[in-house]
């Protein structure tokens, strides 16, 4: 049962190339918003940087204000898509998105001491080391599990008065982190001038920014020292092409931590890096896989 306090959903079920197309008809039929979901628990891997991938059978659903009557929508759609594509309407009560959003998640532990929390909660535990990260940043929030195997790493180490290199940096949450933790200093890199501007934010909301140096990433050796801690959570084929720069910015006996690797991934990765460090035996977690090691 509806009335017209109800927001209005409009689904259609597509391909992934033609879910743009949709999309754009749906915003301009008055959609609020739009989203993409899997409508066939389809799995794809993690888009590399700069890259949006799409579900083979991709659901596309358009928000329309309260009240909205869908059925001239829904004629219009028909008639210039067909009727071979699956579409239907369902009605969403009215109610605080904001707070019920927030609801969702809580403070997150990673090894002994280190929580990622949310800006609107707090951790009583003693002796914690609090991260304030807010869900809905770029680049993560500790939820995916490499990034928790990189966070429970940093946890299990002695950063006092260490400089750390977090490179593939995203929103900054692992440099921030070691900082949290201890380090004397953090360098973040970066492609993407967003993530940096994200791991600005995040470390001025977290009161380390004086220790955060942050760096736009190339191709090329950056002008940088060597660092005793480095950390890499990006993906297993760029991961393998900067064993070299990566190398380089790590100073013997330094440590080594990468991440952002499938399992499946992980001997690759690791035998690229073997040339350089003394690989340790790879960690994994829900198909997801932490290299460890130490620099020759």
């Amino acid at each position: 049962m509806s009335d017209n306090s109800d927001w209005v959903q409009i689904k259609l079920r597509t391909t992934n190339q033609a879910a743009d197309t949709i999309a754009d008809l749906l915003e301009q039929f008055g959609a609020l918003a739009v989203s993409y979901t899997d409508a066939e628990d389809s799995p794809i891997l993690e888009p590399r940087p700069g890259e949006r991938r799409l579900w083979p059978n991709t659901e596309v659903t358009g928000l329309l204000d309260k009240g909205t009557d869908p059925t001239p929508i829904l004629n219009t759609l028909k008639a210039l898509l067909g009727d071979h594509i699956p579409m239907m309407v369902t009605h969403l009560e009215d109610k605080n998105w904001i707070r019920a959003w927030m609801d969702q998640f809580k403070p997150l532990k990673f090894g002994k001491h280190l929580w990622i929390c949310p800006s609107w909660l707090k951790v009583e535990e003693e002796n914690s080391v609090v991260v304030m990260l807010d869900p809905g940043l770029a680049f993560g929030t500790g939820t995916h599990p490499t990034t928790a195997l990189c966070l429970g790493y940093l946890d299990s180490l002695d950063l006092k008065n260490v400089d750390i290199l977090d490179y593939g940096c995203g929103s900054g949450i692992l440099a921030i982190a070691a900082l949290k933790l201890g380090a004397k200093s953090a360098t973040g890199v970066d492609i993407d001038e967003q993530a940096l501007i994200a791991s600005k934010e995040n470390a001025q909301r977290n009161k380390v920014e004086d220790k955060l140096k942050l760096v736009m990433g190339t191709n090329k050796k950056l002008d940088l020292p060597k660092f005793p801690v480095t950390v890499a959570n990006i993906l297993a084929g760029p991961l393998a092409q900067l064993e070299p720069i990566i190398a380089e910015l790590t100073q013997s006996g330094g440590k080594l931590a990468l991440s952002g690797i499938l399992t499946e991934q992980a001997d690759e990765v690791n035998e690229a890096y073997s040339k350089d460090f003394v690989m340790n035996k790879v960690q994994d977690k829900e198909g997801w896989a932490l290299l460890t090691g130490t620099r020759k």
